[in-house]
């Protein structure tokens, strides 16, 4: 496992924004240069440099960790078929690419929650019935399937939105997707923790009958720091137990990072790749 500094930045969302990835690095290693790196998922998509931004991640080795979010399953299932890509997808790059199973494989090995340092990290959201310790273990039951013999198998059964309420009683392919949905999709949730998956990113955080993940009552992850990407509406999110780092990048806002030990933040602005649709 790798050895997590007391110096490590966690970062938003990258989307493929390759340039800025390589200019926020450098501002990093210019103020911490033993920093490592934990990354809040969306490594790749809908930025320009899709390919490249993986390979550099991957290259950083023990530097380095990430979890999964949407859109990296996204290309996982596409590269075998089981998606078509959107209008919008910027991923032939690396499905033509001659590393692309290297690559795949290294991808779909990584975690869907990570623990260091006190932070909980999750790509989207965790859901109010879940503590920390229960949502990496049900993060490791869907991470023991990606890295199993039918991890294909199981992308053709992830996708839809239900079940939308967690119960400790799923099994199966049910159980698996209420877990995926959660940690890559999640944004809103009612009190008693339904998920509400169909509303646009652009809702921001008004929508009747639900409330952002985060400040659905009695959650059960208040005792930790959750730090996690995914809603790039929210902006930048500090507060004494929640971290957002979903800032735009791919839209034309920033990057950013954060250092775990002081809060220090760190920013590039970014060209914008995409428009909102």
């Amino acid at each position: 496992m790798p050895i997590v500094s007391p110096l490590t930045y966690a970062i938003g969302d990258l989307q493929g924004c390759y340039q800025s990835l390589i200019i926020l690095i450098g501002k990093i290693e210019a103020a911490t240069p033993d920093a490592t790196f934990i990354f809040t998922g969306d490594l790749v998509n809908r930025g320009p440099q899709s390919l490249q931004t993986l390979r550099l991640i991957r290259s950083l080795g023990d530097r380095a960790q990430a979890v999964l979010g949407n859109h990296d399953l996204h290309l996982l299932a596409a590269a075998h078929g089981i998606r078509k890509l959107h209008r919008s997808d910027t991923l032939d790059e690396i499905l033509n690419a001659p590393d692309r199973e290297e690559l795949l494989d290294w991808l779909r090995r990584q975690p869907l929650a990570l623990y260091q340092q006190d932070h909980l990290f999750v790509h989207a959201g965790v859901l109010p019935q879940w503590s920390a310790t229960k949502t990496l273990a049900l993060a490791q039951e869907v991470a023991d399937v990606l890295q199993g013999p039918d991890w294909v198998g199981f992308l053709r059964e992830m996708y839809g939105n239900q079940p939308l309420h967690w119960d400790d009683a799923l099994t199966g392919n049910e159980r698996l997707r209420c877990i995926v949905n959660a940690l890559t999709r999640l944004r809103f949730c009612d009190k008693d923790g339904t998920m509400e998956l169909a509303a646009k990113e652009s809702t921001g955080i008004s929508l009747p009958g639900y409330l952002p993940w985060f400040d659905a009552p009695r959650r059960q992850t208040e005792d930790v720091t959750v730090v996690f990407g995914h809603w790039s509406t929210l902006g930048l999110i500090q507060r004494p137990n929640l971290i957002g780092l979903d800032t735009g990048c791919v839209w034309g806002g920033k990057l950013t990072a954060v250092r775990l030990a002081d809060r220090a933040l760190l920013q590039v602005s970014c060209p914008q790749a995409q428009r909102p649709g």
